[in-house]
């Protein structure tokens, strides 16, 4: 494939590590959220402890989806080092720029991405 000349591909890969450094920054703070919850009744009541379970199970959730961002920034990363960022992983057409530019680690077009239900 040749190189995207209708997207800037500098400014996306400087949004894509920028948007990864903000990840990482936010699971290295948040790791206490997910830690385990003490089930002392001698320390909290029962309710602050279910309130405490479902603050655990949000942040692994947020955990989960933070993770899942940061596995499509690296995956885009890495198409762009190999020349293939931009184009569409299941039918290989142009992905539009402007959707590039919503959001740089996009690996389906629209027609894909509809087709695949996302």
């Amino acid at each position: 494939m040749e190189t995207r000349q209708d997207i800037d591909l500098q400014h996306l890969k400087a949004r894509l590590e920028e948007r990864r450094a903000e990840i990482l920054g936010l699971i290295h703070s948040s790791q206490e959220s997910r830690g385990v919850v003490e089930l002392d009744q001698t320390r909290q009541g029962r309710l602050s402890r279910m309130d405490a379970l479902q603050g655990q199970e949000m942040a692994k959730e947020t955990e989960r989806r933070r993770q899942a961002e940061l596995k499509r920034i690296e995956a885009a990363l890495a198409r762009m080092e190999s020349g293939d960022y931009g184009y569409c992983l299941s039918c290989d057409e142009e992905i539009a720029a402007k959707r590039l530019e919503l959001d740089p680690s996009v690996s389906l077009c629209v027609d894909c991405a509809e087709d695949a239900g996302g």
